[in-house]
């Protein structure tokens, strides 16, 4: 004879946590900033070292870390569908 504790409980859907959302998503915020400004940087660096008048190199960066965090930002709140 079974013990009633040996009986498996039915699967429940797993809702993920409110804590577990705002860290991931601060951490998304974070990632963000970090992203865009290392990018800022990098194209203001090159710039500089160029000697053009006008920042080239810093707009395309920064429009490449644009992009790149818009596809981030998609894929990851797909996730969570």
């Amino acid at each position: 004879m079974k013990s009633p504790s040996s009986k498996k409980k039915p699967l429940q859907e797993k809702k993920p946590d409110g804590n577990k959302l705002l860290l991931r998503y601060a951490g998304l915020a974070f990632q963000m900033m970090a992203t865009l400004g290392l990018a800022i940087f990098v194209g203001y660096k090159i710039d500089q070292r160029t000697g053009w008048p006008f920042p080239v190199f810093m707009i395309i960066f920064s429009l490449l870390g644009l992009t790149l965090l818009l596809w981030q930002i998609i894929k990851d709140t797909r996730r969570n569908e």
